[in-house]
């Protein structure tokens, strides 16, 4: 069985193939033979209604009706009995363009798709190596203790791979943080890089070679907001930070700048926080920033996560990707782009609408 979040995303990737198609601009692989197979598909429609026409004499296998009375008049409503015809033959130039296998040569295109900007922050400080048991968020490396910085890691895989299964096209950029905040992956459509820099960020060397081992949690919000701007995103719709972090910073000053005015520009760009705070066994209020942070992050209509266990890191990785989408434009490039499926989609809605009426419906089911 086909899983429901795939098969909507199948139809929203053919739905928006097809939007951004123009006929004049595709070519046919197979035109010829979508042509002759119409031919020869209309001969022989054509040959069915002739051999069952009333011409001839009535045979035993025929049924006789009674005449109309003239005086009974003739219903408003009568020609309506052939809308499943009509549903069926507006279906038929679709299957034949389909049948045709279209595509798109040295194509540029500008799509919107369903989808997030999304600035994903890790936490690489050195107090991140404190003890978090789990049995699913393990570390990729083998022997490596399991850690918040390994756990987080982890997560942040499962987030993408998330967004990875659902019918969305993020764009999402990678960032990780000590005492500096470092671009990893600016933003990106190709989610398979993102989780490549991921595993190469969650080895145990890498790690140990980050070179800021504190705490500022002020720089990777900032990092995040001048991200967006350098894309020219702070207009744009959809748009959230995502922060793993074990909240271990109390600065609220950051190079003279109140970590407010930098949250501040997140809300004034409606570009949410969503924190999740790592620290094993410490429910809300029992890591003492807690007290900075929530406040903080929430005014900018995102959440604080008070992750303490395995179980409650999930749910907030859960509850963020059930988030509503926003929209992103991206330039789609290629030489040879299929652009059948669009056709065939809207082909078999026609006829499973027809033949769905004609089934259910009484009404299409008498004599015209």
């Amino acid at each position: 069985m086909v899983p429901i979040d795939r098969l909507l995303s199948l139809v929203q990737a053919s739905v928006a193939e097809w939007r951004s198609t123009r006929l004049a601009e595709l070519t046919f692989a197979h035109g010829a033979a979508a042509v002759t197979a119409l031919i020869v598909l209309g001969g022989l429609s054509l040959f069915v209604a002739v051999a069952r026409s009333p011409w001839g004499r009535a045979g035993r296998h025929d049924v006789a009706l009674p005449a109309i009375l003239r005086w009974a008049g003739r219903s408003g409503f009568a020609f309506g009995r052939h809308g499943v015809l009509v549903l069926f033959l507006l279906g038929v130039p679709f299957f034949a363009i389909a049948l045709g296998e279209p595509y798109a040569s040295l194509s540029r295109r500008d799509v919107t798709f369903p989808g997030r900007r999304i600035a994903l922050m890790i936490d690489a400080s050195s107090s991140m190596i404190k003890p978090f048991p789990t049995t699913t968020l393990r570390p990729a490396t083998a022997g490596t203790p399991p850690s918040a910085f390994f756990t987080t890691v982890a997560a942040a895989e499962i987030f993408v791979r998330q967004r990875m299964r659902g019918r969305y096209h993020d764009l999402i950029g990678l960032i990780e943080f000590g005492d500096e905040a470092y671009v990893i992956t600016p933003f990106t459509s190709d989610d398979d890089n993102i989780l490549l820099s991921l595993s190469l960020i969650g080895d145990w060397t890498e790690f140990g070679a980050f070179p800021d081992q504190g705490t500022t949690i002020g720089k990777a919000m900032e990092r995040g907001v001048e991200l967006f701007r350098s894309f020219d995103f702070l207009k744009a719709s959809g748009n959230l930070m995502v922060l793993f972090t074990d909240g271990q910073d109390r600065q609220v000053m950051i190079d003279g700048t109140p970590v407010s005015e930098i949250l501040a520009e997140a809300r004034r760009a409606n570009i949410p926080v969503y924190f999740i705070r790592t620290s094993y066994d410490k429910a809300l209020g029992g890591v003492v920033p807690d007290a900075i942070w929530k406040p903080a992050v929430e005014a900018t209509g995102g959440r604080f996560y008070a992750a303490s266990d395995e179980a409650s890191i999930l749910r907030a990785v859960h509850e963020i990707d059930q988030l509503s989408p926003g929209a992103v434009a991206v330039k789609q490039y290629g030489s040879e782009q299929p652009r059948f499926s669009g056709f065939a989609l809207i082909a078999a809605a026609l006829w499973t609408i027809a033949a769905g009426v004609k089934l259910t419906v009484p009404y299409f089911q008498t004599f015209p």
